[in-house]
């Protein structure tokens, strides 16, 4: 099983490059507010992984399980009318929250990209911080580094890090609960205060960044507490 990987990962130096790629759906007339457009990327992310098409004997078993094995990147890319449109057709997920949109596809060697998502931008995917409101029922928290600034794409790659490394602390029950709300997610920003309190906890999942793109190696980025 795919989160029993994710569970005992211990990856060697890789010899070929692998990653999610993850699209953002950004239009330009009435765009989506930062705060959903993450929150759709959490769930996405997961639910490529969760999906029954990668388990053992799945068309997608092999792909998600070369990558799992070694470092889980995400590469996000913006797109807007038809090429978001073209996407649809690539395999993976895609999750709509408060309306707005992300496609997690099936994890690809880097060299390999589909053509559809190479020409797409990865930069210009920023979108101004917003104040969400209560956590929806069901939904799993995870929490942003207050003290690191990143763009929306550099985030809704940290947050799908985020909800796939907590998946395989969950029990069946509330795997099928969070499957039964969509992998629902609540992506916030925590006061410093809060932040520093949760860091050093043995019941919180964190998510520590390899530092190729905006920050520093080993920075955390996001917590995703347990209970």
């Amino acid at each position: 099983m795919i989160l029993d990987l994710i569970a005992s990962r211990n990856y060697a130096e890789e010899t070929e490059v692998r990653a999610m790629p993850m699209v953002l759906r950004i239009e330009r007339v009435d765009p989506p507010s930062r705060t959903a457009l993450l929150e759709a990327a959490a769930a996405s992310a997961v639910a490529v992984c969760l999906d029954p098409r990668a388990d053992v004997g799945g068309e997608w078993h092999e792909a998600v399980r070369a990558w799992v094995a070694g470092r889980i990147r995400k590469v996000s890319r913006r797109a807007r009318g038809v090429q978001w449109e073209a996407v649809q057709e690539l395999p993976g997920v895609t999750v709509t929250v408060d309306g707005a949109s992300v496609r997690s596809l099936l994890p690809v060697l880097v060299s390999e990209t589909p053509r559809e998502v190479a020409k797409l931008q990865i930069s210009g995917s920023d979108l101004p911080v917003d104040s969400p409101g209560a956590v929806p029922e069901g939904a799993h928290v995870l929490l942003v580094n207050p003290r690191v600034e990143m763009s929306a794409g550099k985030l809704a790659a940290q947050v799908g890090h985020a909800s796939m490394l907590l998946a395989p602390h969950l029990s069946d029950d509330e795997l099928k609960a969070w499957a039964a709300v969509d992998y629902r997610c609540a992506v916030r920003t925590p006061s410093v205060a809060e932040w520093d309190a949760l860091l050093h906890r043995t019941d919180v999942v964190a998510v520590r960044d390899a530092g190729f793109t905006e920050v520093e190696p080993g920075t955390t980025t996001v917590l995703a507490p347990l209970s």
